[in-house]
């Protein structure tokens, strides 16, 4: 092929504007690092919408726990709960609070402040101070916390000390648990396990 015929070849190509791109040419996909803030937002909420979410108006997530609801009163109450954005198909949920910042006999367990069950899927709230009857009329069981008592225990972190962190954790079920009033934390999360079909948590922090 002489040189000349192989210019003219090319010389189509090469009269291109540089602008012009090939119709299949693929585009990448922009990484995420690279998206715009609303495009990021979009992506990161999936058609699925927000999982669940629990709250309180007794304080804001993350905060100081008011003294009404803590061992730092001779009888604290527990405090209002709310949940929303539940999975389809929540037969039950389950509720504990546990203090994450405690190692009882030198173990990784940690104290439990509230252990309440089988509370009715169609149940949106509780309501501050939770009686402590083993059997509510909801149907809704609770049980002995680690001081003995059935129903809620209030925080009591000592003063000596940073504040310890109380998470409160809402299980949607999809079943009702076979769990009476003397239901354990271990035995909760073992009957639990293959039935979550989502978690809410709420956290609230304390010491004297």
């Amino acid at each position: 092929m002489s040189r000349f015929f192989a210019v003219s070849l090319l010389a189509p190509v090469l009269a291109l504007p540089w602008s012009a791109t090939p119709a299949a040419a693929a585009q990448p996909f922009p990484h995420p690092g690279h998206l715009g803030a609303a495009a990021l937002q979009a992506a990161q909420h999936s058609p699925a919408g927000p999982g669940l979410t629990l709250t309180t108006t007794a304080f804001e997530d993350g905060g100081i726990i008011p003294n009404q609801y803590t061992q730092a009163v001779s009888s604290p109450i527990s405090p209002p709960l709310e949940w929303s954005h539940v999975p389809e198909g929540t037969v039950s949920f389950a509720l504990i609070v546990d203090d994450p910042d405690s190692a009882l006999r030198h173990s990784p367990e940690e104290v439990l402040h509230w252990l309440i069950l089988n509370i009715p899927g169609s149940s949106r709230s509780l309501p501050q101070d939770v009686p402590h009857d083993p059997n509510l009329p909801d149907g809704a069981i609770q049980a002995k916390n680690s001081g003995g008592v059935t129903g809620f225990r209030g925080p009591g972190a000592p003063a000596a000390g940073p504040y310890h962190h109380y998470l409160f954790q809402l299980y949607a079920l999809d079943t009702k648990l076979d769990l009476g009033p003397d239901a354990t934390r271990q035995s909760f999360l073992q009957a639990i396990s293959g039935h979550v079909l989502g978690k809410g948590v709420l956290v609230g922090r304390f010491h004297r």
